[in-house]
Formats: C-alpha cells, sequence, structure tokens
C-alpha cells in the first residue's frame, strides 16, 4: 500500500506512523509543504495521513501553501482513499469538509486523557480503543464537527477530540503519532515559556510522558491497520 503523508513544519513527520508503515511493508512518501513541495497525484495515494503543525489553517498569507494543500485534501478525500488527520491535520480536513475551525477556550499542551464516547465502540477504528487513554496534546484551536460527522472523542478541555466521516475519515485533535524523539523536538522548539492555562504542563511533565507511548502506539497501530484494510 502507497501511504502518503503531507507535514507542515520540519520536527512535525509521521513520528511512529512511519514504524508502522515499515512493520508492515507499506511505501511512505511525503509532502513537505513547507520547503515548497508541489502538490501529489492523488492517484498515487492509497491513504493519507495529515501531520500536525504550529500553523493555524486560516493562515494563508504567512503560508499560502495552505490553500493548495486544502485543494489536494479535498481531491484525496473525493476519490474515496482513507484519510486520518492529526491535531491541524484534524482541522484541515474539518475545514474543507465545512466545519468552523476557531480559537478553543483552553490551550491544551501535555499529556491528558481522552474519552472514547459510545459511537467509538461501534466503529471498527476504535473499538480496541480503551474508555480513557492519555495521549499527548499541543494545540490552541479546535473545530466544529463538518456536516455528517460523529465525534467519538473528547477531553475536559476540549470537548471535540477526534470524529468519523462516513467510513473513511478520521480527524484526531490529539497526537498519537509521537515518539520521545518527537516529544523532545516539540519543547526544544520552543524559544520561551509555555502559555500558562489550566491544561499546560510544564517542560518536565511533557517530557516524562514516555511512559504513556507504549499503549498509544498500540491504539494508533489498530486504528492505521483497520483504516487500511479498506
Amino acid at each position: 500500500m502507497k501511504i502518503h503523508y503531507f507535514q507542515h513544519a520540519l520536527g512535525e513527520g509521521p513520528g511512529e506512523i512511519a514504524n508502522w508503515a515499515a512493520a508492515n511493508g507499506h511505501t511512505l512518501t511525503g509532502t513537505h509543504w513547507y520547503r515548497g513541495d508541489a502538490a501529489p497525484d492523488p492517484a498515487q495515494i492509497d491513504f493519507l495521513v495529515i501531520m500536525g503543525g504550529g500553523m493555524n489553517i486560516y493562515e494563508h498569507r504567512n503560508y499560502p501553501w495552505l490553500v493548495t494543500e486544502k485543494a489536494s485534501i479535498a481531491k484525496v478525500i473525493a476519490s474515496g482513499k482513507p484519510v486520518l488527520g492529526i491535531c491541524l491535520g484534524g482541522q484541515l480536513i474539518a475545514d474543507v469538509m465545512g466545519g468552523k475551525v476557531y480559537q478553543n477556550p483552553e490551550i491544551e499542551i501535555g499529556w491528558f486523557p481522552i474519552r472514547l464516547l459510545e459511537a467509538a465502540r461501534q466503529h471498527p477504528f476504535f473499538a480496541h480503543f480503551p474508555e480513557e487513554l492519555t495521549v499527548m496534546h499541543w494545540h490552541g484551536d479546535t473545530f466544529e464537527l463538518p456536516p455528517g460527522a460523529i465525534l467519538v472523542a473528547s477531553s475536559e478541555a476540549c470537548p471535540r477530540q477526534a470524529y468519523l466521516c462516513g467510513d473513511r475519515i478520521v480527524g484526531l485533535q490529539f497526537h498519537i503519532e509521537v515518539r520521545p524523539e518527537d516529544v523532545r523536538t516539540f519543547v526544544g522548539g520552543e524559544t520561551g515559556p509555555l502559555p500558562e492555562g489550566r491544561y499546560v504542563q510544564s517542560f518536565e511533565q511533557i517530557l516524562a510522558g514516555d511512559v504513556h507511548m507504549p499503549e498509544v502506539h498500540r491504539h494508533l497501530a489498530g486504528l492505521l491497520d483497520a483504516m487500511a484494510a479498506l
């Protein structure tokens, strides 16, 4: 299977998804929008994964390639391929499919639990997830559900953490792909203190989140297996 990812910043690559693809014999390629890559041919993509990034989906002046990327996402969705969006990626899918993206009342940075809703129990993509899972968050925006989408996960700070559109599209607000080195890159990329907030952990707490990764990656693999089976 040809897995393709959209990357928006140097330090926010596919992470554990790359390990899953290699372990399962899939081909993995990427479009790095921030360095001027051309849009890919949707016909050459079997499964699209859209990564995170520090920009907002509406910052077209600062990141003009966002317009091209949104058009590419729309083409892949129209082709009927499975699409997974992570953090910014989940927001981009929501925007492309008609859901509003805007500032969340709370900034959410660190390791906090999400709660899987009953709709998740009924779908093969999430049926293997536990009722609660502690995952990595790093966002200030949130999304409205696109028309027809189903909410499958929530958190205290952000009510909309994951959604399903049809039977092939998943949007996540949290980071499920990060490895220890990815989290160190996130922390190392900060040039000052983190913003204050009820749901903002210290750098030390964030770096100590390695303990959660084996379980998170196990559920990531189950989600990717189910989506790839399409």
